[in-house]
């Protein structure tokens, strides 16, 4: 009889002692009112590692691109650019031989997160703790980074000591905004510079090969006969045209490997595979030595140096620094290049 009594217990009240759902929303609203109020407006995010991988990929144009700049596998960013579509119940990219191409949502979800992630970086810049000197990031055309500042380095930190120096070669422009970088040195036409660029130096453009090339070829006889040999471009066959109509000698057919930067070109000019066009900046030490040699008595300046720096960082002294001793060492480099004065 005990045993039926505590049978019929059980069916009418459940063993687990909770407060049905009911009861719980009922409490839920005499909660304060500020804590309310928070709950109400809170909206649920997408994990932030969705929104990164989704940001590189689109903004780089393809899953490995965004996968090299984040520093996992193209795998890996797939996958979270696929979680979050999921997760938004819609479609985001189109992928397709030619890359990474967003949708009509995906270019208005792009357009938000990049101003979230610009905001957040810009934040975390300022509120981030610092050593004494702070951090300088200077991003700068591959060659000149490459051949001419790095062997620097020592000086660099001189003149800044109590400064992290972080350097990257890349032609890419950096995001300001973003804090990518605070100092941006490239090569341009000096009438055609980023609004807010600095011109540096219009170093003296010029062929040069290597000794064995030479010993094996022969030396060309005049300039107009430059075009029947194999020629070293960067990228397109631009630099070498130019250089060629200012020489007084236009062409319209030339051959020749092209590679993506200068200093691609400069290792193929030395390991003689043809003829490259080079600047008295950055081969002072190989025709020193030998290593290159130059061909004809030129006086051809195509484009020129310069410095973009952030709007937030016009101000630091450190900026005022490195610009001062990068002319300096730019002109005591390259004396009888095309200067520009130090008020430009």
């Amino acid at each position: 009889m005990v045993s039926g009594l505590l049978e019929t217990y059980r069916r009418a009240k459940p063993l687990n002692s909770r407060l049905p759902s009911t009861t719980v929303v009922r409490r839920m609203h005499h909660m304060p009112t500020n804590r309310s109020t928070e709950a109400s407006s809170f909206r649920p995010l997408p994990p932030f590692i969705m929104l990164q991988a989704f940001e590189a990929a689109v903004r780089c144009g393809s899953m490995r691109a965004a996968a090299q700049e984040i520093g996992v596998s193209h795998t890996v960013i797939s996958r979270h650019v696929a979680n979050l579509e999921y997760w938004m119940r819609t479609k985001l990219v189109e992928t397709g031989p030619r890359g990474v191409k967003p949708t009509h949502a995906g270019r208005t979800l792009f357009d938000s997160v990049g101003k979230a992630f610009a905001i957040i970086g810009e934040t975390t810049t300022e509120l981030r703790p610092r050593h004494p000197g702070g951090v300088l990031r200077i991003w700068c055309i591959p060659g000149l980074a490459t051949r001419w500042l790095t062997p620097r380095l020592s000086m660099l930190v001189d003149i800044l000591p109590e400064t992290d120096i972080v350097m990257r070669a890349t032609d890419e422009v950096p995001d300001f905004v973003a804090a990518e970088a605070d100092i941006q040195i490239g090569f341009g036409d000096f009438d055609a510079l980023p609004a807010g660029a600095i011109p540096l130096l219009r170093p003296r453009m010029f062929p040069v090969v290597s000794p064995g090339w030479l010993a094996l070829n022969g030396r060309p006889e005049a300039i107009e006969h430059l075009a029947a040999f194999p020629l070293i471009h960067e990228e397109s066959h631009k630099q070498w045209s130019a250089w060629l109509a200012a020489a007084g000698s236009p062409t319209a057919r030339l051959r020749g490997p092209r590679l993506s930067d200068a200093n691609l070109g400069y290792d193929a000019a030395m390991a003689g595979q043809g003829i490259a066009l080079v600047t008295s900046l950055m081969t002072a030490r190989e025709l020193a030595d030998g290593a290159l040699v130059e061909l004809f008595d030129t006086d051809i300046h195509l484009g020129g140096y310069y410095l973009l720096v952030a709007a937030r960082m016009r101000n630091d002294h450190r900026i005022r620094r490195f610009a001062g001793w990068l002319r300096a060492e730019m002109m005591d480099e390259a004396p009888s290049t095309g200067s520009v004065p130090e008020s430009a």
